[in-house]
């Protein structure tokens, strides 16, 4: 027992001497201050007491890494390489796959609109007022450069459907070209409008316009048509059409049907077939049809389908300024035929005739929903179509229609500003 004891204050079960201080030999055996009477071991002084040097400095080294990644992207105006790749490693999640796609721009309904116009039913007038529309209201209005060819093939029916359904919505697309059936090519079909008139009222205005065009000048119409013969130019209206020239007769005078038609070949053949057509996609394809003659309801009626294209289109159209502009538009030299010419103009556009008033109830039916009266005037009294028609079905020759497009965007621009300022003038004197 004795050695034991002294083996133990001398160093332990070896034997040898504990050379430590007595006060860290009484650490290290358990004794010492404290609550369990001995030393506890302190950890070293850092600025974060629950992480180590180690997980400090990994720290530290993240941060840097995301500062310079950060830095990288600015300067080279995008992400850098190694980032790429490491986005890569870790996965091809995106905030798209997190969240789902943004909400898409909420779009008036319709936002496909074709305004195929017939050719002297007062599209001019219409295609001036949408381009002023447009800039106020920001629909894309998409015009062509062709306009004297209204009968396509079917590739150039592919063509033109896919160049108008790419279009930024909502857009309106305006062109002289018989109908097109979009859904036919897999396309969307888009809502129709359009304008007609009396049939020998156009023909008479297409007639004279060819020849001695309207008040911008009759040197600028010469030049359009240079190829045109005097005396074919001078020819009289009543000889055209008493002995039958070609021109003021069919097929030439089956004009405004095909427009609604479409373009099968049957199309331009006069005759019920295309009538009846013509009057189907009426009904289902054309949200408005309207009447020249009733043009101030026709523009009232288009505001009202259609607010997001045509609100404030009858303001814009009563301005004076405007109406200046739409006076130039009006065919000069224009003449009356003798009443026998007249009749026999009946008797070859009487499908036209048809049509027409067809039309014509239709719009009515559709004005009296709205609550607006036509004006009360002496009924025209309807053809009688007692003599036979000459109807022809061979191909019919183009009208030709006048690149009207450039002349509209250089009236448009120089007189926007007189435009803007009269209505200011006129908000003006309303808040007074």
């Amino acid at each position: 027992m004795k050695k034991k004891q002294q083996q133990q204050q001398h160093g332990g079960a070896g034997g040898c001497p504990d050379t430590r201080p007595p006060a860290a030999a009484a650490a290290a055996a358990g004794g010492g201050p404290g609550p369990g009477g001995g030393w506890r071991r302190r950890r070293p002084l850092s600025l974060l007491p629950f992480l180590s040097l180690r997980d400090y400095g990994f720290c530290m080294a993240a941060l840097l890494l995301f500062c310079l990644g950060s830095l990288f992207y600015q300067l080279n105006g995008g992400p850098p390489h190694f980032l790429l790749d490491l986005r890569h490693y870790l996965g091809n999640s995106t905030y798209l796959d997190d969240h789902g796609p943004p909400p898409q721009k909420v779009l008036p309904f319709p936002s496909q609109v074709v305004y195929n116009r017939v050719g002297k039913c007062g599209s001019r007038t219409v295609v001036l007022l949408l381009r002023i529309l447009s800039e106020k209201h920001g629909f894309n209005l998409v015009t062509s450069d062709i306009h004297n060819k209204t009968r396509l093939t079917k590739n150039e029916q592919m063509e033109l459907i896919k160049n108008i359904s790419t279009a930024e919505q909502p857009y309106l697309f305006t062109r002289h070209v018989h109908f097109l059936n979009f859904s036919r090519f897999g396309g969307d079909q888009p809502v129709y409008i359009n304008i007609i008139r009396d049939p020998v009222n156009r023909f008479l205005s297409n007639y004279f316009f060819r020849r001695f065009g309207d008040w911008r000048g009759e040197q600028n119409h010469m030049i359009r048509t240079p190829s045109m013969r005097q005396e074919e130019r001078y020819l009289d209206i009543n000889v055209c059409i008493l002995e039958n020239y070609p021109e003021c007769s069919n097929p030439r005078l089956f004009y405004i049907i095909p427009y609604f038609c479409g373009q099968h070949p049957r199309c331009r053949e006069p005759g019920e077939w295309a009538l009846e057509r013509a009057k189907l996609n009426v009904n289902e394809n054309f949200l408005l049809v309207g009447i020249l003659e009733e043009l101030e309801d026709v523009l009232l009626l288009l505001e009202r389908f259609l607010p997001h294209y045509f609100k404030d289109v009858l303001s814009i159209y009563k301005n004076p300024e405007h109406r200046k502009l739409g006076n130039l538009t009006v065919t000069v030299k224009k003449t009356v035929p003798s009443p026998e010419a007249i009749q026999i103009l009946y008797q070859r556009m009487r499908y036209e005739y048809e049509f027409y008033y067809y039309v014509k109830e239709q719009f009515h039916l559709l004005k009296r929903k709205f609550g607006l009266k036509s004006l009360i005037r002496k009924p025209r009294p309807r053809p009688e179509f007692f003599i036979p028609s000459p109807l022809e079905t061979e191909e019919p020759i183009d009208d030709e229609e006048e690149d009207d497009e450039k002349w509209l965007e250089d009236i448009y621009k120089r007189n926007k500003s007189s435009l803007h300022n009269t209505a200011a003038l006129t908000t003006e004197m309303r808040r007074q």
